[in-house]
């Protein structure tokens, strides 16, 4: 099938054709000499050929640019490529020169706007980096801002960008809180911005202060010194009002007194405030401890003395601070004397946990005493309350208790003493020592209540040998026929009186029984002097004293039955 083109062309050949014959037509109607037709018809061929040359040659001149072009392009498309760091562009195939030069016109424009936009957002994000490293006082973002980024160059930008203002909010957050803590304290401190660096920090525009790590530090170092002060100056509010209580005790301070000057103290709103007006509050305290010296000092002495038995000193050791037994009270042995104070304090302070385990093993240990001895105590039976079986229980814990708090109590102090490198003492002396001594003066003051219990009981029993009395239990029961003591000792009165003569002799009978009683005392006596049998002293006395007396009744009796005949 014939192109558009060919059949134009062909048309055109056949316009041409026509023209010259008409013209040659009118040349013949004309009558133009051949010659002249020759010439006329060279003349047309000449202007036909001239206008055929110089389309031709503006055509060639039009393929000579279209090939420059598609040159120039490609060579502009392959440098925009390795700018934009793209693949290299891939022409098609079977395109005509004019296709050709207008992809790659077209190609190059796309580029050249890729490449116009990225170097436009570099600018910007080298602008915006710029600031963030102004204000956070970092370093730029390293890339080159004459060459023409990648798209993975600008994306990893971007994100940096991000980063950055994330972080600049965030220390701009921690800076403005910081600040405020600043002002805080410093008002509270009653103190004043003094170096360049802090007046920029407090007084000046907060987006005008630089968020550098360094800056930041500072601040951190700032705030905790201020912060440091602050508890400082309350420790040492604390520690002044606890001297204050300590005067207003040894001074006697009255109550009205103390509410009225606590007060004062507590209407000053900063932390300098209340410790000026504690720190004067002291002065004047101390002053006044200077006129009442005397008075002050045995009111440490008291203290001394409650601390000494809190921390159980023995009696050498309390004999050891001198100062104490001094006679001589001046500011020097008041001095000594708060110096002792302070070191007691300090000392319980930090072996509290032991001396107040001590104390506990102490009061249960006095307890068990106590209860010891109301077990021996025979007056205990007539409790009708229920106490006796009570107390008996709580004897009975406290003897299983007691070694189980000594065993622990051991195991804290071994500790304390591996700690310490020194032995931990109560009373002087190591504590299981201690302890053991308690424990045999304990044993030992039975065993000396057991001997005079006995010894009493054997004196007693002579006495009612002696002089025919005798106490008996309730629990014993009288035997059949035996007289009661009452009557025998009026029976034996009246015997003695019927029987006695006027010069005073003693009845033969009489003698006889004194005789017996004589020597059943000797024999008593005997016994007690006997350590091999202490142990069955009492049954044997009880036994033999019932004895006798039954005997010596009887034998009484007779006789006053011979007075009566």
């Amino acid at each position: 099938m014939r192109r558009l083109s060919e059949i134009h062309a062909a048309e055109s050949v056949s316009c041409l054709n026509k023209a010259l014959n008409e013209l040659k037509d009118i040349w013949e109607e004309i009558g133009i000499p051949e010659d002249q037709r020759l010439q006329r018809t060279d003349a047309v061929h000449m202007h036909i050929k001239k206008l055929l040359d110089m389309m031709i040659a503006e055509e060639e001149g039009l393929k000579k640019r279209l090939l420059s072009s598609i040159e120039t392009c490609r060579k502009e498309v392959a440098s925009l490529c390795n700018e934009l760091q793209v693949q290299e562009y891939q022409e098609e195939d079977g395109l005509t020169m004019l296709q050709l030069e207008k992809d790659l016109r077209t190609q190059v424009k796309m580029m050249v706007k890729e490449k116009s936009a990225r170097q436009s957002e570099l600018k910007s994000l080298i602008q915006q980096d710029q600031d963030l490293c102004d204000i956070l006082c970092d370093d730029l973002f390293p890339i080159h801002p004459e060459r023409v980024p990648s798209e993975q160059q600008l994306q990893d930008y971007r994100q940096h960008i991000n980063t950055r203002n994330q972080e600049k909010e965030r220390r701009h957050a921690e800076f403005v809180e910081m600040k405020r803590q600043i002002t805080v304290l410093m008002a509270d401190l009653e103190q004043h911005p003094d170096t360049s660096f802090e007046k920029d920090a407090v007084c000046e525009d907060e987006d005008a202060f630089c968020l550098s790590v360094e800056n930041l530090s500072s601040l951190k170092v700032l705030l905790h010194q201020l912060d440091s002060r602050k508890v400082e100056s309350e420790a040492l509010c604390v520690s002044i009002r606890g001297r204050i209580a300590e005067l207003w005790e040894m001074l006697q301070i009255p109550e009205e007194e103390r509410q009225r000057e606590s007060l004062m103290q507590n209407t000053h709103t900063s932390t300098k405030s209340r410790l000026n007006a504690l720190q004067a509050a002291l002065q004047r305290l101390e002053e006044l401890k200077k006129k009442s010296i005397e008075r002050v000092i045995h009111t440490i002495r008291s203290e001394i003395v409650k601390f000494w038995e809190k921390c159980y000193y023995s009696p050498e050791q309390r004999q050891a601070f001198t100062p104490y037994h001094s006679d001589d009270l001046d500011e020097e042995v008041l001095r000594e004397h708060e110096l002792e104070l302070e070191r007691l304090k300090q000392d319980y302070a930090e072996h509290s946990e032991l001396y107040d385990a001590v104390s506990t093993w102490s009061s249960n240990w006095t307890l068990y005493q106590e209860l010891e001895k109301k077990a021996t105590d025979p007056s205990r039976f007539n409790n009708r309350g229920g106490n006796l079986l009570k107390e008996e229980k709580q004897r009975v814990d406290l003897q299983k208790s007691l070694p189980k708090l000594e065993k622990s109590l051991k195991a804290q102090i071994d500790q304390w003493e591996a700690t310490h490198c020194k032995e931990f003492h109560v009373n002087g002396q190591p504590f299981l020592q201690y302890v053991e001594g308690q424990w045999n003066r304990h044993h030992m003051e039975k065993e000396r209540e057991k001997q005079e219990r006995q010894m009493k009981k054997m004196k007693q029993t002579e006495e009612d040998l002696l002089y025919g009395t005798i106490i008996r239990t309730p629990t014993k029961r009288r035997l059949a026929g035996t007289p009661t003591p009452g009557k025998t000792r009026k029976v034996l009165t009246a015997y003695l009186c019927a029987r006695t003569p006027a010069r005073g002799r003693t009845p033969r009978g009489l003698e006889r029984n004194k005789e017996n009683i004589a020597h059943l005392s000797g024999a008593l006596r005997t016994m007690a002097a006997s350590p091999q049998i202490n142990y069955s002293i009492t049954s044997v006395a009880s036994s033999y004293s019932e004895f006798a007396v039954r005997s010596l009744s009887c034998s009484l009796d007779a006789q006053a039955a011979d007075v009566i005949k």
